[in-house]
Parts: structure tokens; sequence; C-alpha cells
């Protein structure tokens, strides 16, 4: 449940912090004071799309936070999801800039919007004035049957199947359709398979034949080069005569001292610089100047290169690709066994598939007879005697399989009646905008009995009704507020009665701004908001009829508890 709710900055509130009841919590106030700012609130915290509209005029920045009480058993997957610590409290903190910038947290952690919503669409269920446009979508017509019926082992089902018929049909499809089509693919794979088996690819070949190419093209260059060395180092007067010089010089004086080692210095760099003149030479005389090989190597890169390019741009994406090739038309050359395994299989997944969504279309169709039961129950209690609600699922076939989806095959539709004596019909064509207030209050108190959602708010549920009806629907507030908590903006005194809690919400000037204040009532004031509920003045038959309004709701919360 929603335990509290800080504003900072939102529209004409500049800071409030409000502390919620468990049970029913009514806002009241003026037609402008700022109700839908705290529903507005709540959305945001909620992950609702940011609207830079919401801050207050003059500042920079808005906040709200949130602090929820759950349960964190049930929200295990969503924590899971999010990497959050499980928790029974939960802290949301969401703030927006004048600059579209914001920031989400929970529990500290930052989050995405998308990732917020997952999580507080399992914490909040919302019902606005318009919400009944959602209840006309057969889609989720179809949700909340499921909801209501618990069917998730059987969609489940449905859905691995589906999955499996899914795989089973694209292995089937790449065997190539039937036998003609078959055989074309596999006459194209056996010459890109003869084409690469030809062409021999190996890795690194390419690099020792663009090292190759740039010897050949270089060739005059690396003889000009090899030559400077071996004519530089041995020719007459090169570097090797003139180390020979230096080192007979040093002979003729080596028996006056202790010369051996430079000797023997002088004559290592002398068989070195030998040795190279000579390589150098060996080099120049082994350089393959042969034109045939060099057009042997581009031929050969040039043919590597097309390969490249047709399978897959590198030499080893090429290899993959004959891998893969041949392992395909393997199976193609099989194709006429394997094509009759998978259409075997196929078939078995079909009846398989079929009898899951028949016991899902079961499981849905009982869950149905209950729901409308109870709902038509609910209704007649909210002072709509001859309702009747039913739900229509249209028929269907195993031909209709491939139109399977993770919903099954069902197409339903809610059927509605108000009055006797005329048929049920689909309920936007004929349910008015205070049945259908009461017709969501009948469904959302069967939702409650389920306990999966902790805090239920209602936006004006009350708009096209009154008198007796309006304490029909106080009482049905207070049953569900015994599970699940309820925060409902009204204008009926008959509603605020039966409140746990009740905040008023003002508008008031201070200072030249006008300001929206939130506060909670005590017993005293509850009797005046009542009394403006009400129309009446203070003191009087207003201020008795508030009085036995709150005795009444009193005595049935007593009598109920």
């Amino acid at each position: 449940m929603l335990k509290t709710l800080y504003l900072k900055n939102i529209a004409l509130v500049d800071e409030a912090e409000i502390a919620f009841a468990e049970g029913l919590n009514v806002l009241s106030g003026e037609t402008g004071a700022g109700k839908s700012v705290i529903l507005d609130s709540i959305d945001f915290v909620l992950g609702a799309k940011a609207d830079k509209g919401m801050i207050r005029s003059g500042q920079s920045e808005c906040s709200v936070r949130a602090e929820f009480t759950c349960d964190p058993v049930l929200l295990r997957p969503v924590f899971e999801e999010l990497d959050l610590e499980e928790s029974d409290t939960l802290l949301i903190v969401r703030r927006l800039n004048v600059d579209g910038r914001g920031s989400l947290k929970i529990n500290g952690c930052p989050v995405t919007a998308t990732l917020l919503r997952r999580l507080t669409s399992q914490l909040v269920d919302v019902h606005g004035q318009s919400e009944h446009f959602f209840l006309l979508k057969e889609a989720n017509q179809l949700r909340l049957l499921d909801q209501i019926a618990g069917t998730q082992q059987e969609r489940e089902a449905v859905a691995s199947l589906l999955k499996e018929r899914r795989a089973l049909e694209k292995k089937l499809a790449s065997l190539g359709g039937d036998e003609g089509e078959r055989e074309r693919r596999a006459d194209i794979l056996r010459f890109q398979i003869d084409e690469l088996q030809t062409a021999a690819l190996k890795e690194g070949e390419e690099e020792e034949l663009t090292a190759l190419r740039t010897k050949f093209q270089n060739a005059e260059k690396i003889l000009g080069g090899l030559k400077t060395v071996r004519d530089a180092l041995l020719s007459d007067g090169g570097a090797a005569d003139a180390v020979n010089t230096a080192h007979r010089g040093l002979l003729s004086v080596i028996k006056y001292g202790d010369y051996d080692a430079l000797s023997e210095r002088l004559e290592n760099v002398l068989a070195e610089l030998e040795d190279i003149g000579e390589t150098a030479a060996s080099l120049a005389e082994e350089l393959d100047m042969d034109e045939r090989e060099a057009e042997r190597v581009e031929n050969r890169l040039d043919e590597i290169k097309s390969l490249k390019k047709k399978y897959g741009g590198s030499v080893k994406e090429a290899l993959a690709f004959l891998a893969r090739a041949q392992e395909e038309l393997t199976l193609l050359e099989n194709s006429a066994e394997e094509c009759e395994k998978l259409k075997g299989l196929l078939e078995s997944n079909a009846k398989a598939l079929y009898s899951a969504c028949t016991a899902l279309t079961k499981k849905r169709k009982e869950g149905a007879d209950g729901f409308t039961r109870r709902v038509t129950e609910e209704l007649k209690t909210l002072n709509i005697p001859s309702a009747r609600f039913e739900v229509a699922f249209d028929p269907y076939t195993e031909e209709d399989l491939p139109r399977a989806n993770a919903e099954g095959l069902d197409r339903v539709r809610f059927l509605f009646s108000a009055n006797a004596g005329e048929p049920v019909k689909e309920l936007g064509k004929i349910i008015s905008g205070g049945e259908m207030s009461r017709f969501m209050l009948a469904v959302k108190a069967q939702l409650s009995s389920l306990g999966t959602i902790g805090t239920y708010i209602f936006d004006e549920i009350d708009a096209g009704i009154g008198g007796k009806t309006a304490r029909v629907v106080a009482e049905k507030f207070c049953s569900i507020a015994k599970n699940t908590q309820i925060i409902a903006v009204s204008h009926l005194a008959q509603i605020a009665a039966f409140a746990d809690r009740e905040f008023l919400i003002e508008k008031r000037e201070e200072g030249g701004r006008t300001y929206s204040r939130i506060r909670a009532l005590e017993e005293g004031e509850r009797r005046e908001e009542l009394v403006r509920l009400l129309g009446g003045e203070p003191g009087g038959s207003a201020l008795m009829h508030a009085d036995e309004l709150l005795e009444n709701a009193r005595v049935y919360k007593r009598e109920n508890a």
C-alpha cells in the first residue's frame, strides 16, 4: 500500500507530505483546488510520462517521493529483473528538471521509467473517469478474464507449444519447400561448395601472397639496395679493405705490446663484413624476377578477394560458409526423410497445441461463469437491479490454429444489459457513464479478493451517481478497503463519510501567489467538509445530516468489520 507521498514544487503545491491510512482515503475539495495534482503526482512517481508543465512556476525542478509497503514474495520476479534487493518497503523518488532531464530511483538504485512501471503495476491500480476505454478493448477484456480465472499455467503451455511449432516450421522452411525448390537449392549449394573446395583457401595465405606481390613490385629497388650493400663492403677500397688494412697495421706492432684482443676483434669485424657482403650478393642472385610467378600471385589474390566478397568478407568467414553449405546440402540430400519427420512432429504439435488452447478456453469459461455471476450480484447491490453481464466466446476449430498466439485462440467480448427485457450487447455500445463507474467498481471488488494489488486509486468514480446509489458505492468502497487500500477523489458526502482518513485540498493566496494546501481532517473538520459537500450552510439541518452520515458509516463499519 501507499504509505506516504511527498511533493515538492508540483503545480500549485510548493511542498506537502501526505500520510495515507490502510483503508479508505478520500480526497475532497472545491473544483480546481488541486485534487488532480495529487493524482498526477502519483501517476508521475509510478512511471507515467514526464511533463515539464507540472513544475511549479519559477522553480527549476520538481520531485515526488512515494513510500510503499509490499509483499516481497509477490514482487520477487520484478525485484530479480530490476536487480534489487528484496524488501517490504519501497521508496520511489522521481525528479524532473525544466530542461526535461530527470532521475528515477527505487530504494536508492537508478531505474528507467519502463522498469519502474513494471514494478508499480504490481502495486497500484488506477481507475480514472475515462478508464472505461480500457475495458472496451477486447484484448484488455481477455487479460482481465485471465487475471480472474488464473490461467498462467495454461497460457505458459500454449506459449511453449507455439515456440516449438515455430522452430519446427523454421526448420522445415530451411529444407526449401517442395522437392523442386529443394533440388534447385541443392544445385546452388553444390556449385558454391565446388567453387570453395577448388579454391582450397587457407588462412594466412593471403598475407603471404601480399608480401610476395610487394617483393615483386619493388624488385629493382631491392636489387639496387643489395648491390649497394655488397659494393660498399666488398669492392676495392670498400669497408672490408679498410678493416683489413687496419688489421695489418695492428699486426706490425703486436710484438711491442698486448694487442692480441684488439687484433681478434678486427678479425671478427672483417669476417662479419665479408659475410654480410656475400649474403647480400647471394640474395640478389636468388631474387626471382619470373613474371609468370608474379602474374600467378596477382591472379590468386584476385581470386581470394572475389571469394571473400561472395562468402563473408574474410577467408575465415568463407571457410565457415563452406562448412554450413556442406551441412545444409547433406540435410537437403536427405530432405525427403527429414521432411516427413518434421511434418509428423508438426502434426503432433498441432494436436497438442489445439488441446492446450481448448484447455485454456475451458479454464477461462469456468472463470467467466463465476466472474459474471459475482459481478452481476455486485451490480444489483449498486442499484442496477436488472443488470445482466456475460462473456461471449467466439467459437474456433483446428483450422484456426494458424492464427494462434500466446493468448491462445480465444476472442471474447463483454456483453451487458442494464434494463429488464433488453438483450445484452457489447459493453461500449450501451453502457452509460454512471453505469460504467459502477461496473468498474464491481469488477475491482472481484479483483481485490485476489490480493495481488495493494492500492486502488479512483478518480471521481462517483461521477453520474447520487442518493441511494452513492451510499451503496460507499459501502462497496468500505468492503474493498478491508483487503485493499483505496485512495479516492470524491464530491459526494455519502462516500466521504465512510473515509478512514479524509484529506481536504484547498487553494489559497499568500504573498501574491497561489498555493494548494493538503491536510488530513480532524473529526470536527470532517463534519464541516461534509456540510460543504452537501451544499448546506454551517449549522442547522446540514450539520445534522452530516452527523447522521458519519454515525451511519460508523455503525456500518462496526457491523461489517
